[in-house]
């Protein structure tokens, strides 16, 4: 037994042995000759600087450029890039470099860049800490939400636009990409985020039909979750939030013009019921939120917007009519062209948005503007502004498509001081202009139906 144990243990100490040469001398050995080998290969530094030294020398000896000439006293070192004087020139052209950089800098702070899109200049304000506040934009990216950006990063303030560009484009807020007050965070909101912010203007939703209804679910989940993780977001931070809602709520309305006071008429089963009933409920969080939590609110409900910017497939009255005219195309109506609408330039609805949020006013307001247009007039309308030679086509009613729609605004002018101011005619104009250049981009744009479709590029 004892000379089993004996053998057992000298093949034990056999074994520790050589996995200690194996994995330990036996890999310092190799590294020590791989390491002989490439110091073998290295130059020899101290024969180059020598002759680099001479061959400077030499050169220069002959040269009638006073920078190269060598001292007198070959023992002593020749002025290299770090001697004194080349050292002083590096300074100053480093700290011109750094100057120039400053100054761009600071201009860029200042203003926007012009873009394709966005092709003039906006000034940014300056605000003292105590007054600049940290904004965030849902839906920034989108064609109001730009327009808010535009005029909140005009007045100073630090603004975060969270958008997952469903519908909104980034070329809209390219302008402000470089500037220190502005982040953009690509960002589903029915997803959970951490911010830390002052105010929050919720604006993030599909918004026109074609685009709603192409996922009426996400639609739903967006007015429903996406409110929800705002207003939650609002509570933890203490922040004042704005909801975007519509003058959808109405539905089909029996009371006209629509003061804030009627309830609607909705059908809560059609296809612009994702939408419809999506904001209604989002106004029901708002305000469970505020009577149970405390949380500031306010609540606009949007009519028809125009303007630059709009996106050219929405499907809507304004973007079709001119992309059709300005291509000869017919103009199609859907139904007998009848039925009203009332049409605000953008500019007049982010005044209204702006007023409401630092108002003191919380209950819903209406924002447009009460000039009241048949389909069919503001068709032709725009036909002849853009002196086009399309033709007026009808075809098939829209299921659900509202027989009327008319603000009544007497709360707005009331409780925040705003009615809006830009002629429908002047905005017309304007965002003609803007489809001229998109269109020329594009080559050709093929205007959306009223049927669900997804948001084109």
């Amino acid at each position: 037994m004892m000379v089993y144990f004996q053998r057992g243990k000298t093949h034990f100490l056999v074994l520790i042995v050589g996995m200690l040469l194996g994995y330990i001398l036996l890999p310092m050995l190799v590294l020590e000759v791989e390491m002989d080998g490439l110091m073998q290969s290295m130059p020899d530094l101290d024969r180059l600087q020598k002759q680099s030294y001479a061959d400077f020398t030499n050169k220069a000896a002959d040269s009638d450029v006073k920078y190269l000439r060598p001292h007198s006293d070959l023992n002593t070192v020749p002025r290299t890039l770090e001697s004194d004087e080349t050292s002083n020139l590096i300074g100053k052209a480093s700290s011109a470099v750094e100057q120039r950089l400053m100054e761009n800098h600071g201009v860029l702070s200042r203003q926007s860049l012009p873009t394709r899109t966005t092709p003039y200049i906006m000034k940014t304000n300056f605000l003292p800490d105590h007054q600049r506040l940290k904004i965030l934009v849902t839906g920034g990216a989108g064609f109001v939400g730009s327009h808010l950006v535009d005029k909140l990063m005009m007045e100073g303030h630090e603004v975060i636009v969270v958008d997952n560009f469903f519908t909104g484009q980034k070329r809209n807020i390219a302008h402000w990409l470089h500037h220190p007050n502005f982040s953009l965070v690509v960002h589903d909101v029915t997803e959970h985020i951490q911010l830390e912010v002052d105010q929050i203007y919720h604006l993030a939703c599909p918004a026109s039909p074609p685009h709603y209804q192409y996922n009426p679910v996400k639609t739903i989940k967006t007015s429903t979750m996406g409110t929800l993780n705002m207003l939650g977001l609002a509570k933890r931070v203490r922040a004042r939030m704005l909801l975007t809602s519509t003058s959808e709520i109405y539905g089909d309305p029996t009371v006209h013009p629509q003061p804030e006071s009627y309830w609607g008429n909705v059908n809560t089963i059609g296809p612009r019921s994702c939408y419809d009933e999506g904001k209604r409920v989002a106004e029901t969080m708002m305000y469970s939120y505020k009577n149970q939590n405390g949380v500031e609110i306010r609540v606009a409900r949007i009519f028809n917007t125009f303007g630059p910017r709009m996106h050219p497939n929405d499907g809507r009255v304004v973007s079709n009519f001119i992309i059709q005219s300005l291509q000869n195309k017919d103009l199609t109506i859907y139904g007998e062209g009848k039925q009203t609408r009332s049409f605000q330039y953008v500019s007049d609805l982010v005044e209204g948005l702006y007023k409401l949020m630092n108002s003191d006013y919380d209950l819903p307001v209406n924002l447009g503007n009460p000039e009241e247009y048949t389909v069919k007039s503001f068709a032709e309308y725009i036909h002849k502004l853009t002196d086009s030679k399309s033709k007026i086509i009808y075809l098939p009613k829209s299921q659900d498509d509202p027989s009327q729609r008319r603000p009544e605004i007497t709360t707005a002018k009331e409780k925040i001081g705003w009615e809006p101011v830009v002629k429908v005619e002047q905005g017309l104009k304007k965002t003609i202009e803007y489809f001229k250049v998109v269109l020329k981009d594009a080559g050709e744009i093929i205007p959306t139906g009223p049927g669900a479709a997804k948001p084109e590029a």
